[in-house]
């Protein structure tokens, strides 16, 4: 099994890109491998580590379609939909409780 080279932190070598790097420069890894590690150590905790892609590999983030902006607003609006009374809360509705917030109070103020 093949290791990755690790850099510290802000000692990359140059050609080298994180994701969110790469998407400020309008690309995406597009598919290639995790080529290096950057770990930024911290005080009394494991580092933080973002994993590094080739930049002269990387292809042009692909362009929102009309048909994705629809999709995209088609899950976000499901993601908003109460399962339990069925009314759009007007936010995302938080996996950890299922409901929105009223329905997951009511219980509680019935008690």
């Amino acid at each position: 099994m093949a290791t990755i080279p690790v850099y510290r932190w802000r000692l990359a070598p140059e050609g080298l890109a994180t994701f969110r790097q790469l998407r400020a420069l309008g690309l995406r890894p597009a598919g290639q491998p995790v080529v290096a590690q950057l770990e930024r150590p911290r005080r009394r905790r494991e580092p933080l580590v973002a994993f590094l892609y080739r930049i002269d590999l990387a292809r042009p983030v692909r362009p929102m379609t009309p048909a994705r902006w629809a999709a995209l607003a088609k899950a976000n609006a499901a993601c908003r939909v109460c399962p339990q009374c069925g009314r759009d809360a007007g936010y995302r509705i938080p996996t950890s409780l299922g409901m929105c917030v009223p329905c997951a109070d009511a219980p509680q103020l019935a008690a």
